[in-house]
Protein backbone atom coordinates (compact mmCIF):
# COMPACT_ATOMS: atom_id res chain seq x y z
CA UNK A 1 0.00 0.00 0.00
CA UNK A 2 2.82 2.41 0.82
CA UNK A 3 4.41 2.34 -2.64
CA UNK A 4 0.97 2.93 -4.15
CA UNK A 5 0.43 6.01 -1.96
CA UNK A 6 3.76 7.43 -3.14
CA UNK A 7 2.95 6.74 -6.80
CA UNK A 8 -0.43 8.45 -6.30
CA UNK A 9 1.39 11.39 -4.67
CA UNK A 10 3.65 11.83 -7.71
CA UNK A 11 0.71 11.75 -10.17
CA UNK A 12 -0.03 15.42 -9.43
CA UNK A 13 3.28 16.29 -11.16
CA UNK A 14 3.08 13.52 -13.79
CA UNK A 15 6.16 11.91 -12.20
CA UNK A 16 4.60 8.57 -11.20
CA UNK A 17 6.39 6.87 -14.12
CA UNK A 18 9.75 8.01 -12.69
CA UNK A 19 9.38 5.86 -9.57
CA UNK A 20 11.81 2.96 -9.94
CA UNK A 21 11.15 -0.50 -8.51
CA UNK A 22 14.08 -2.89 -8.16
CA UNK A 23 14.56 -6.65 -8.02
CA UNK A 24 17.03 -6.13 -5.16
CA UNK A 25 16.63 -4.44 -1.78
CA UNK A 26 17.24 -0.71 -1.44
CA UNK A 27 16.28 -0.55 2.24
CA UNK A 28 19.62 0.73 3.56
CA UNK A 29 21.78 3.53 2.20
CA UNK A 30 24.41 0.98 1.12
CA UNK A 31 21.88 -1.33 -0.57
CA UNK A 32 20.23 1.57 -2.38
CA UNK A 33 23.57 2.97 -3.57
CA UNK A 34 24.66 -0.43 -4.87
CA UNK A 35 21.30 -1.09 -6.55
CA UNK A 36 21.12 2.34 -8.20
CA UNK A 37 24.84 2.61 -8.95
CA UNK A 38 25.69 5.83 -7.10
CA UNK A 39 27.80 6.76 -4.09
CA UNK A 40 25.99 6.31 -0.74
CA UNK A 41 25.97 10.06 -0.06
CA UNK A 42 23.50 10.55 -2.96
CA UNK A 43 20.86 8.41 -1.26
CA UNK A 44 18.40 10.75 0.48
CA UNK A 45 17.51 9.05 3.75
CA UNK A 46 14.43 10.05 5.71
CA UNK A 47 14.72 9.92 9.50
CA UNK A 48 11.69 10.02 11.80
CA UNK A 49 11.79 11.81 15.16
CA UNK A 50 9.39 12.56 17.96
CA UNK A 51 8.19 16.11 17.55
CA UNK A 52 6.20 18.27 19.91
CA UNK A 53 3.25 16.28 21.25
CA UNK A 54 2.28 13.13 19.37
CA UNK A 55 3.28 14.36 15.91
CA UNK A 56 6.50 13.12 14.30
CA UNK A 57 8.88 15.23 12.23
CA UNK A 58 10.86 13.96 9.27
CA UNK A 59 14.41 15.00 8.45
CA UNK A 60 15.73 14.10 4.99
CA UNK A 61 19.54 13.97 4.84
CA UNK A 62 22.32 12.88 2.51
CA UNK A 63 23.25 9.24 2.88
CA UNK A 64 26.59 9.99 4.53
CA UNK A 65 25.22 12.46 7.09
CA UNK A 66 24.48 11.75 10.75
CA UNK A 67 22.25 13.75 13.09
CA UNK A 68 24.24 16.14 15.28
CA UNK A 69 22.34 16.17 18.59
CA UNK A 70 23.47 19.69 19.55
CA UNK A 71 22.52 21.18 16.17
CA UNK A 72 19.18 19.34 16.32
CA UNK A 73 18.39 20.67 19.80
CA UNK A 74 19.49 24.21 18.83
CA UNK A 75 17.25 24.10 15.74
CA UNK A 76 14.12 22.44 17.14
CA UNK A 77 14.39 23.21 20.89
CA UNK A 78 13.93 19.56 21.87
CA UNK A 79 16.06 16.44 22.02
CA UNK A 80 16.45 14.22 18.93
CA UNK A 81 14.56 11.01 19.76
CA UNK A 82 13.94 8.61 16.91
CA UNK A 83 10.65 6.75 16.56
CA UNK A 84 10.34 2.99 16.96
CA UNK A 85 9.64 1.01 13.77
CA UNK A 86 5.99 0.65 14.83
CA UNK A 87 5.67 4.41 15.41
CA UNK A 88 7.32 5.11 12.05
CA UNK A 89 4.76 2.94 10.27
CA UNK A 90 1.88 4.51 12.21
CA UNK A 91 3.04 8.11 11.60
CA UNK A 92 4.26 7.83 7.98
CA UNK A 93 2.45 4.81 6.56
CA UNK A 94 5.85 3.54 5.38
CA UNK A 95 7.99 0.67 6.71
CA UNK A 96 11.59 1.18 7.80
CA UNK A 97 13.71 0.95 4.67
CA UNK A 98 11.06 2.65 2.54
CA UNK A 99 10.41 5.78 4.60
CA UNK A 100 10.16 8.91 2.51
CA UNK A 101 8.45 12.30 2.74
CA UNK A 102 5.88 11.43 0.02
CA UNK A 103 2.43 9.87 0.22
CA UNK A 104 2.38 10.10 4.01
CA UNK A 105 -0.39 8.61 6.15
CA UNK A 106 -0.43 11.79 8.30
CA UNK A 107 0.44 15.41 7.64
CA UNK A 108 3.94 15.72 9.10
CA UNK A 109 6.52 18.49 9.22
CA UNK A 110 9.34 17.71 6.77
CA UNK A 111 12.76 19.35 6.90
CA UNK A 112 15.60 18.93 4.41
CA UNK A 113 19.19 18.97 5.63
CA UNK A 114 21.75 21.11 3.81
CA UNK A 115 24.00 18.03 3.46
CA UNK A 116 22.04 17.24 0.26
CA UNK A 117 22.63 20.59 -1.44
CA UNK A 118 26.05 19.56 -2.79
CA UNK A 119 24.41 17.18 -5.30
CA UNK A 120 22.53 17.91 -8.51
CA UNK A 121 20.21 14.96 -7.86
CA UNK A 122 19.51 12.51 -5.05
CA UNK A 123 17.57 9.27 -4.68
CA UNK A 124 14.96 9.09 -1.89
CA UNK A 125 12.99 5.89 -1.26
CA UNK A 126 9.41 5.66 -2.46
CA UNK A 127 7.57 3.86 0.32
CA UNK A 128 8.95 0.33 -0.13
CA UNK A 129 12.23 -1.45 0.52
CA UNK A 130 12.96 -1.73 -3.21
CA UNK A 131 12.07 1.62 -4.75
CA UNK A 132 13.47 5.11 -5.37
CA UNK A 133 13.12 8.19 -7.54
CA UNK A 134 15.79 10.59 -8.80
CA UNK A 135 15.04 14.20 -7.81
CA UNK A 136 16.82 17.55 -7.72
CA UNK A 137 16.93 19.37 -4.37
CA UNK A 138 14.28 21.79 -5.65
CA UNK A 139 12.01 18.89 -6.65
CA UNK A 140 12.59 17.17 -3.32
CA UNK A 141 11.62 20.40 -1.55
CA UNK A 142 8.49 20.85 -3.67
CA UNK A 143 7.26 17.25 -3.71
CA UNK A 144 7.81 16.74 0.05
CA UNK A 145 6.03 20.00 0.95
CA UNK A 146 9.11 20.70 3.08
CA UNK A 147 8.91 23.27 5.86
CA UNK A 148 12.44 24.40 5.07
CA UNK A 149 16.15 23.67 4.94
CA UNK A 150 17.99 22.95 8.20
CA UNK A 151 21.59 22.27 9.22
CA UNK A 152 21.30 19.46 11.77
CA UNK A 153 23.87 16.92 10.54
CA UNK A 154 27.54 16.10 10.87
CA UNK A 155 29.96 13.69 9.25
CA UNK A 156 29.49 14.69 5.65
CA UNK A 157 31.89 16.44 3.31
CA UNK A 158 30.97 19.78 1.79
CA UNK A 159 33.05 19.18 -1.34
CA UNK A 160 31.22 17.44 -4.21
CA UNK A 161 32.02 13.77 -4.63
CA UNK A 162 33.05 12.17 -7.90
CA UNK A 163 30.91 9.34 -9.14
CA UNK A 164 32.88 6.12 -9.48
CA UNK A 165 30.14 3.50 -9.64
CA UNK A 166 28.32 2.48 -12.83
CA UNK A 167 24.54 2.66 -13.00
CA UNK A 168 22.46 -0.45 -12.38
CA UNK A 169 18.94 0.85 -12.97
CA UNK A 170 17.03 -2.35 -13.74
CA UNK A 171 13.40 -1.24 -13.51
CA UNK A 172 10.80 -3.84 -12.83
Amino acid sequence: MSLESVIAHFKQWNREGDVMEFQTLSATVEQAAETIGVIPARIAKTLSFRGDGDKAILIVTAGDAKIDNKKFRDTFSFKARMLTPEEVLEQTGHVIGGVCPFGLANELDVFLDVSMKRFDTLFPACGSTNSAIELTCDELFQYSYANGWVDVCKGWQEEPFRETVGANLDKQ
